[in-house]
């Protein structure tokens, strides 16, 4: 029997939220349970350095039953924080993540490595799990990274089936989009939204807002 998997849509800086969602699902990593986050932990809400430690503690504690995929938003920071391109921080929200790091200097190398560790997409055997979604008519080998994080309506106006149901944040709806072969789960908790978990094999939704 599959052990259940909880897949958590786009955090953005809502550490508050996070917690209590953590403590309403009902995850058991000793039962070999995993935990899979779609990316966008920062910019925008409040705490990011708060929530990128909750995750890394998680990770740290219980490894491979934790998944931490990038989103769009992890490589626009990345990006930024080696000096390879300049970010428009107010439209991205990415000065609220630097703010939140500002009495945490140097910055934490922990928190470096949690940065460049993340996937870009993790499959099971009925699911895949990606930050924004995947290019219609090609294989998950074949798919570029900027469509793993930044792909939309391409993905979401297409009824292509990849064989496993896709499970994918990045674009916030006003609830999650259930269908055969996807479910969307940024429910845009920053925006005053809830955040959303998805008990996958059983298609149980757990949000708080």
């Amino acid at each position: 029997m599959e052990s259940r998997i909880f897949a958590i849509g786009d955090i953005h800086g809502c550490r508050v939220k996070l917690d209590e969602l953590l403590a309403k699902i009902d995850w058991r990593p000793e039962n070999h349970e995993k935990l899979i986050f779609l990316g966008d932990y920062i910019d925008r809400g409040p705490d990011s350095y708060g929530v990128v430690e909750r995750v890394l503690e998680l990770k740290n504690r219980w490894r491979e039953r934790v998944v931490a995929l990038k989103g769009n938003h992890e490589q626009m920071f990345i990006n930024f924080f080696l000096g390879r391109e300049s970010i428009a921080l107010s439209s991205n929200g990415t000065s609220c993540t630097i703010k939140s790091y500002h009495d945490h200097q140097p910055f934490p190398p922990a928190h470096v490595d949690f940065y460049n560790e993340l996937v870009l997409y993790h499959e099971t055997d009925r699911h895949i799990f990606v930050h924004a979604g995947l290019r219609p008519g090609l294989p998950l080998s074949h798919q570029s990274e900027d469509d793993f994080l930044w792909i939309r309506d391409e993905f979401l106006d297409s009824n292509y089936d990849f064989g496993k149901t896709v499970v994918f944040g990045h674009t916030p709806l006003r609830q999650v989009m259930i269908s055969p072969h996807r479910a969307g789960l940024d429910t845009g908790a920053v925006f005053g939204g809830p955040l959303t978990c998805l008990e996958v094999l059983e298609g149980r939704l757990i949000q708080v807002w």
